[in-house]
């Protein structure tokens, strides 16, 4: 399969090298606007082939995106990154029109591609490249849930001083550092409930701290993190070109789901070939409906801007 990463930036590179690595590609074609940044990480990453032992054909271009024709799968990462201080919502401005003219672009060449979209405010530009393509809504994925809840994990891992690898959990709900949803009541260690292993303060604490684990990083490095986020874009692609059936929380398109339409949102779905296939009910308490709905509010808000701005 051909698949085409747009942006070149620490994340796209990161995502296409993850990609690469994993042999998910028969040609990778890494796009960015800014004059040899995509051919120069392209050559580098082709440079690694005989060391790590891949085959895939990896393109850099810029700006050219008759070379992306035929892809399967899109990622854009495009936009400008977060810096120290900002919000994902103060990004809307500038990353709407970016990610739009790049949405319009990829498919008059992949007429037939899955989205995927990591840009942020990950859920109103998933939202964006939703409205605006008029594709089916299985096609346009956002990867955020997949990335909050590989956090999520992390931090449950430190305060059980256990394996993330042994641990399961999700958030979902936006992707934002007041609006995403760790739930802790389903996550487990080996099958048993965290909850009976973590007293209640603890657990709130691990909750909060996966909620600005975003900003805690872009504070310590500077800008946005890459590893985690590309790591876990290469997984949504893996799930993706393998048709696995696995279950993430990924930022979907709502049609009554958990209460919520006209919205994409993080829920979790289960990843195949053609997409988001379905979407998985939690049955969520009362409190944490709640909390999804007061998310899904916020969203809202967001994704008004895009219509005062005229681009939906």
């Amino acid at each position: 399969m051909k698949i085409t990463v747009v942006g070149a930036g620490n994340v796209g590179a990161t995502c296409a090298n993850v990609i690469v690595q994993q042999g998910l590609a028969s040609e990778l074609v890494l796009l960015d606007i800014k004059e040899g940044v995509a051919e120069g990480k392209a050559m580098d990453i082709m440079q690694t082939a005989t060391t790590l032992g891949f085959n895939t054909r990896v393109i850099g271009s810029t700006g050219d995106y008759s070379k992306t024709a035929g892809s399967g799968v899109v990622v854009i990462t495009s936009g400008i990154p977060r810096k120290p201080g900002m919000t994902r919502e103060d990004l809307i401005g500038t990353n709407a029109g970016i990610v739009k003219g790049v949405a319009d672009n990829i498919l008059k060449y992949s007429p037939d591609a899955i989205i995927i979209v990591i840009s942020n405010p990950m859920d109103t530009m998933t939202y964006l490249a939703y409205k605006a393509l008029g594709l089916p809504k299985n096609r346009v994925i956002g990867m955020g849930g997949i990335l909050d809840s590989s956090r999520f994990k992390y931090y449950l891992s430190q305060a059980l001083d256990r394996p993330a690898t042994d641990i399961q959990g999700f958030v979902i709900g936006g992707h934002g550092d007041t609006t995403m949803i760790p739930l802790t009541r389903f996550a487990t260690y080996q099958g048993i409930p965290i909850s009976t292993l973590l007293d209640a303060e603890t657990l709130q604490k691990v909750a909060a701290d996966t909620m600005v684990g975003g900003a805690t990083l872009t504070k310590l490095l500077g800008t946005s993190a890459w590893y985690a986020p590309g790591a876990s874009c290469g997984a949504l692609v893996k799930a993706i070109v393998l048709d696995e059936k696995k279950i993430f929380p990924c930022c979907v398109a709502l049609d009554g789901e958990y209460g919520q339409s006209d919205i994409c949102m993080g829920v979790p779905v289960v990843l195949g070939k053609d997409g988001w296939e379905s979407i998985v009910d939690y049955k969520l308490n009362a409190e944490e409906q709640a909390a999804f709905n007061k998310s899904a509010e916020a969203v809202h808000n967001m994704n008004n801007v895009l219509k005062d701005m005229k681009l939906i």
